[in-house]
């Protein structure tokens, strides 16, 4: 049975193919200025390869595609022979696209980044704290109309105020996480990256002796060596890394068992860094230790087990959801396809405000294979 579409601008000369309803007028908005018949996928199901290919038919010249579908060389192979030109994934990361695919088809691929960094780390924030102060566990017992008062070992949890936290992959929404966390309840920052976040150590020492000036005490930011060392001395340890085959199952028994007993391990990330088979049962076998998850191995599905345990907090891959954010991943996804299909230039500034509202600049926000493509 096929699913139903909804056309926008029936008259425009370019058609571009839009797999989710995105929310937000200005994504649609760009698209029409472009001159684009915009046709959106109605259904709340994952539609397949197959079905994607099938609506590209014969003549389409771009699309955006979501993080849970399968966009591989063959999708790409017939968006090109399509007259396809653009693509665009409706979030930052990439990993369920095949870039060399696209590359060879010679369709530029383009994410958004830079308007999910607070709203995630805002998320991490909110996980560690559900996971770390039991408050899904207290909120069922209270529903369940269990709670006949006040008691001095009910639902005690983890203090985090003056802790150490880990950060596992220092980039943007990793080191947003970790502002966060030592500013709010001054905590000792380590993390591991292949590479040095200086800016990161420079805020948190000036910080550090805004604390001292005010007779409070230090606090620190240092780079580990390894992943191993941040799982040993932090008492949080949150997850902030791209997936691909060296973060596959990052996360593992062996690894697992280097935590404290009582630790709060955080995935915002991707699922699969995590092996959720070995979480279970570590959590299982340690029920002081917790977890929150914003994501899991298998997505949407959860493994055998899981849904049982108390110590892990799990919610539906919510990070970057907030209104702000995802109508700016709607601007920037439809702003790149748009930007290729009139033959904009890429926009050179980190900083992608000024493309969320107003009068939109003639350019091309983030295309990943650009450099391949000898875009510039």
């Amino acid at each position: 049975m096929g699913h139903e579409w909804t056309v926008h601008n029936p008259e425009g000369k370019r058609r571009v193919v839009v797999t989710k309803e995105l929310p937000g007028p200005r994504w649609l908005d760009i698209l029409v200025a472009a001159d684009c018949a915009v046709e959106v996928c109605e259904s709340p199901d994952v539609l397949s390869n197959d079905e994607i290919a099938e609506h590209i038919g014969d003549r389409c010249d771009g699309a955006i595609g979501q993080l849970t579908e399968d966009w591989n060389a063959d999708l790409f192979a017939k968006l090109a022979a399509a007259g396809g030109t653009a693509y665009s994934n409706y979030a930052v990361g990439y990993n369920n696209v095949d870039v060399a695919g696209a590359t060879a088809a010679g369709i530029p691929v383009g994410n958004t980044p830079g308007v999910l960094t607070e709203t995630t780390a805002e998320m991490a924030v909110a996980l560690t704290f559900a996971a770390g102060r039991r408050v899904v566990e207290a909120d069922t017992f209270m529903r369940a109309g269990r709670f006949h008062g006040w008691l001095p070992t009910m639902y005690m949890g983890t203090r985090f105020y003056g802790a150490t936290v880990g950060v596992i992959g220092c980039g943007r929404i990793g080191a947003a996480y970790g502002r966060m966390m030592v500013e709010g309840f001054k905590m000792n920052l380590v993390y591991y990256d292949l590479f040095r976040n200086e800016g990161l150590e420079q805020y948190i020492s000036d910080y550090s002796d805004l604390l001292v000036a005010h007779g409070e005490s230090p606090v620190t930011c240092r780079q580990l060596g390894s992943v191993e060392d941040v799982l040993r001395e932090a008492d949080i340890v949150s997850l902030h890394t791209v997936l691909d085959e060296s973060t596959t199952h990052l996360i593992n028994a062996e690894r697992l068992a280097l935590m404290k007993d009582d630790a709060v391990l955080i995935n915002s990330s991707r699922g699969p860094v995590v092996d959720e088979v070995a979480l279970i049962e570590h959590c299982r076998t340690h029920p002081d230790f917790r977890a929150g998850l914003d994501v899991v191995e298998d997505e949407p599905d959860m493994k055998p087990g899981l849904v049982d345990l108390d110590n892990i907090v799990v919610v539906p891959h919510i990070a970057s959801a907030t209104v702000w954010t995802r109508r700016g991943m709607a601007t920037l996804a439809a702003a790149n396809v748009a930007g290729i299909l009139q033959g904009y230039p890429l926009w050179e500034d980190d900083d992608v405000l000024p493309l969320l509202s107003g009068d939109l600049p003639k350019a091309t926000p983030s295309i990943v294979n650009a450099a391949e493509l000898g875009l510039h």
